[in-house]
């Protein structure tokens, strides 16, 4: 059935919608690069990524005057978890599905395939990654995957546009494909019950969503569907593919050794040890030395100063809610893009580089025995990463956890426990003259309190935590235009995201200085510090900085006169201490105000806490 003789169908009403506003819809596996097509049909750059989640938010676009809608990345139509239902909906109201398949892993796409087959969707495949077949010793039979396929199947090699063109032009072909004789029997005949062939197929395979949409039983022949659904994918990709390589590719092997704990744990190590080197070494050393201290404090902040002295007196209150200590003009902006920018480049930079090579989903598969013990999986190895960098960053980044629950315990374990890239560079720098049993001390504190924040939390929470379900992309060198464009993309839109929360986190606290506020902080703050914490009482003052940014909580140590296990609680504190103000407002934004403040509350009793039993026992 040609495309242009297609009506919209809703799967929830019987609404018909005029041929020129037919929707396309893009379905496909995760990491099978359906944002590169939408990108290129739409002309709207949407993010890349080789990793599970990226898509999870629907997009949308137009070619000409045809909807396109991306969806999440999924390995078949239905509603075992949130990305499944939410692709199942929009999946139903399609007019034309462009099924994107990876060329390499046949045998695993074509499920979905042969799923949307047997809903009687228009279709056409668009066969990616076709670069990686020839350089993997692999040949498809393309005239014969068709001809059994029923529909036309396209080859492709998005990431260069090669064939996306042709794609376009077959949409207008759009056609259904070959569904097996006696479900198709079946489909039919419940069609006077159940609104669509579509909508039939998933109330036979137990959906029972759809079903309750019907006001019907959930049918019971879901895995005998599935069977005879995978036998048909095999069958086809017997046929049609042949190996033609009897050699082990080096990046094969690289692949397996990344997820063998034997061989993976030191590469691991490696990767990370060379994020700390770029990241915490020269970013946020040299880089954020010439960004931060050269151009915004040695020429922004003298003439923002200047300009507004010219009209506003610097003592005043307006004066110094603008270009005070913590003014809207001068600290927040000098935070926002000599600071904060750089370091969020810096993180999406080597994201990008471990998505796109492939590396970051065999990190999850690493590392997630570990995270299933505090109730995540290995997911969660994304936002605990981006969280050493900047705490905002990795608590925005648990939006790609699949439950609640996990966003939950991923968000509280990043704002008690996890410094930031700017806090690690001044700790670093004041454990170095502690020595190695002291440096050990804390850092065995900090990982004590992480292993126990998170097991409590795993069996407190009511629900459990999602299994860990990835592919594994082939490993390959990281494509320059790829990495440009994700680090590019997801700076902006994280910049543009954060900084009005920045802006009214460093207004209140302008306010409170101004009020006094700040003043009776120090002074409650005293006795804790002098009697429990047994270090000097000026660091009362280093905390409550702390509460603005954590690395000035964490300098605002460095010049105070202390013994070396002085030193340690001092940090130990520092490092558990609140959320800094800018985190605080992203925490309210992310999980709500009582989560936000039984987090920002508990940080409170968690630093001093711990940090008060380790002086009581140590000193």
């Amino acid at each position: 059935m040609p495309l242009t003789q297609i009506h919209h169908h809703s799967a929830h009403t019987d609404r018909v919608a005029p041929a020129d506003t037919l929707r396309i819809v893009l379905a496909g596996n995760p990491n099978v690069g359906k944002s590169v097509f939408f990108g290129y049909l739409t002309g709207l750059y949407v993010d890349v990524s080789n990793y599970p989640g990226t898509t999870v938010e629907i997009s949308r676009g137009h070619m000409g005057e045809t909807e396109l809608l991306d969806t999440p990345g999924i390995y078949g139509v239905s509603s075992f978890n949130d990305e499944e239902r939410v692709a199942r909906d929009i999946v139903l109201e399609a007019d034309v599905i462009l099924n994107v398949v990876d060329a390499v892993h046949l045998e695993r796409d074509l499920f979905l395939t042969q799923q949307l087959i047997d809903m009687g969707k228009p279709l056409v495949v668009a066969l990616n990654f076709m670069d990686e077949v020839s350089k993997g010793g692999l040949q498809i039979d393309l005239d014969l995957l068709q001809d059994l396929l029923g529909v036309e199947v396209i080859p492709t090699t998005a990431v260069t546009h090669q064939g996306l063109d042709v794609v376009r032009e077959a949409l207008l072909r759009a056609r259904t494909g070959r569904q097996d004789h006696a479900l198709h029997s079946r489909l039919h005949e419940m069609l006077s019950v159940v609104g669509s062939q579509a909508e039939a197929l998933l109330v036979l395979e137990g959906d029972p969503h759809v079903a309750e949409r019907h006001g019907v039983a959930p049918g019971t022949e879901r895995e005998a569907l599935y069977i005879a659904r995978r036998n048909r994918v095999n069958d086809i990709v017997q046929h049609v593919v042949r190996d033609l390589s009897s050699k082990t590719h080096f990046r094969e092997t690289l692949g397996r050794a990344a997820v063998n704990p034997l061989t993976g744990i030191p590469i691991m190590a490696l990767m990370l040890y060379a994020m700390y080197k770029v990241i915490g070494v020269w970013v946020a050393g040299d880089i954020v030395g010439i960004t931060e201290e050269t151009i915004m404090q040695g020429y922004y902040e003298p003439w923002v100063r200047k300009v507004v002295s010219a009209g506003i007196q610097p003592d005043s209150a307006a004066g110094r809610i603008l270009i005070g200590e913590f003014g809207l003009l001068t600290m927040t902006v000098t935070y926002l893009l000599g600071l904060l920018l750089p370091l969020v480049i810096g993180f999406y930079l080597i994201l990008s580089l471990m998505e796109d090579s492939g590396y970051l989903p065999r990190l999850a598969t690493l590392v997630d025995r570990l995270m299933t013990s505090v109730g995540l999986n290995g997911r969660a190895v994304i936002p605990i990463i981006l969280g050493f960098g900047c705490v905002q960053l990795g608590t925005i980044t648990t939006r790609l956890l699949g439950t609640k629950r996990e966003k939950s315990i991923a968000t509280v374990l990043l704002n008690f426990a996890v410094p930031c890239s700017a806090q690690i560079g001044v700790i670093a720098g004041m454990l170095a003259a502690v020595g190695g049993g002291l440096v050990f001390l804390y850092v065995a504190v900090i990982f004590l309190v992480l292993a126990i924040l998170g097991t409590v939390l795993n069996r407190v929470l009511p629900g459990e935590s999602s299994a860990l379900l990835l592919d594994l992309p082939p490993m390959r060198l990281p494509r320059v235009e790829n990495v440009v464009r994700k680090t590019v993309t997801r700076a902006f839109f994280f910049m543009k995201e954060a900084y009005p929360w920045f802006f009214l986190g460093s207004f209140i606290v302008a306010v409170l200085q101004i009020s006094g506020g700040l003043a009776i902080w120090e002074r409650l703050l005293r006795p804790l510090t002098e009697g429990w914490l047994q270090i000097p009482k000026e660091a009362a003052t280093a905390f409550v900085m702390g509460m603005v940014r954590r690395d000035f909580g964490a300098a605002g140590l460095t010049d105070l006169a202390m013994s070396p296990l002085q030193v340690v609680v001092s940090l130990i504190v520092i490092t558990l201490f609140v959320p800094c103000i800018a985190s605080l407002m992203i925490l309210f934004k992310e999980r709500g105000s009582r989560e936000a403040f039984l987090i920002w509350g508990g940080s409170w009793v968690a630093a001093f806490l711990v940090g008060g039993i380790v002086a009581q026992l140590l000193m």
